[in-house]
């Protein structure tokens, strides 16, 4: 089995089994509707209408309000539970992979792939996803691509222990290449930079308009608070939205997003 078969089988254990994607972003904690919000935002300060593929979109949440706001949304998600609570939600989804769509060349206005590159341990399959949804978007078209923090996993593996001598290699690993430790529940395979999310954004021949934090430097804070009350929600979306683009503070974001057109 490969590493990329591996991840895929706890892919569809994870969220088949473990862990309700849908609840994350809305009831699970504080730091989920703050990223519901700015992501919603990203995107609809760059599209106003037209038809959004959502690859990878879970069980809908994005697209559901994306649906409402207008749009024609469809969804494909590689885990069954994801596509049956989608369409129970009303959205038109199916079974699919990131790097092989099932669907015709620029049959959309705009595309989501807010997760299949951190489930993606290889460049050259985040490069081949990346393409298969230039691919499908029309030329001018946009694209939104999410990597997880590189900064935020390293902080997350290492912080409240002591420095161990001589120094793990997997956290060099985490630090130096983004790879996941082992034994990590969540299935992860690739952790990202700004720079690098744009750099690979770009060398699969997207044009990046912008790379932006999402939930900001209180999202780690949200996430681990039971009840943050709204007041403190609308100063994390404060803060969210003024270090969104400030290079070096964005990486302190869980997620980071590119905004890519596809070339004309």
């Amino acid at each position: 089995m490969t590493a990329q078969e591996s991840i895929d089988a706890r892919i569809l254990s994870y969220y088949g089994e473990l862990f309700d994607e849908g609840a994350r972003l809305t009831t699970r904690s504080a730091q989920g509707p703050v990223e519901f919000a700015r992501t919603q935002e990203i995107i609809l300060e760059s599209v106003s209408a037209g038809r959004v593929l959502d690859i990878g979109g879970g069980a809908g949440v994005h697209a559901r309000a994306l649906q409402s706001a207008g749009f024609e949304v469809e969804v494909i998600d590689p885990v069954p539970r994801h596509v049956d609570q989608a369409r129970a939600a009303g959205l038109s989804a199916r079974i699919g992979d990131a790097r092989a769509l099932p669907f015709q060349d620029a049959e959309f206005d705009a595309a989501l792939v807010l997760g299949p590159l951190y489930h993606l341990a290889a460049r050259e399959d985040r490069q081949l996803a990346l393409r298969e949804a230039a691919r499908v978007v029309r030329p001018d078209g946009l694209i939104f691509a999410a990597g997880l923090s590189r900064f935020i996993a390293f902080g997350k593996t290492t912080l409240a222990r002591g420095i161990p001598d001589p120094y793990p290699d997997e956290w060099v690993a985490v630090a130096a290449r983004g790879e996941p430790t082992a034994g990590m529940r969540f299935p992860a395979g690739h952790f990202h930079t700004a720079e690098e999310l744009d750099e690979e954004v770009r060398s699969a021949g997207l044009e990046v308009e912008a790379v932006l934090g999402v939930e900001g430097p209180a999202g780690s804070l949200l996430e681990s608070l039971e009840g943050a009350g709204e007041e403190l929600v609308q100063a994390a979306l404060t803060v969210a939205r003024a270090a969104a683009s400030v290079p070096g503070v964005r990486d302190m974001s869980a997620h980071l997003i590119a905004v890519a057109r596809v070339r004309s």
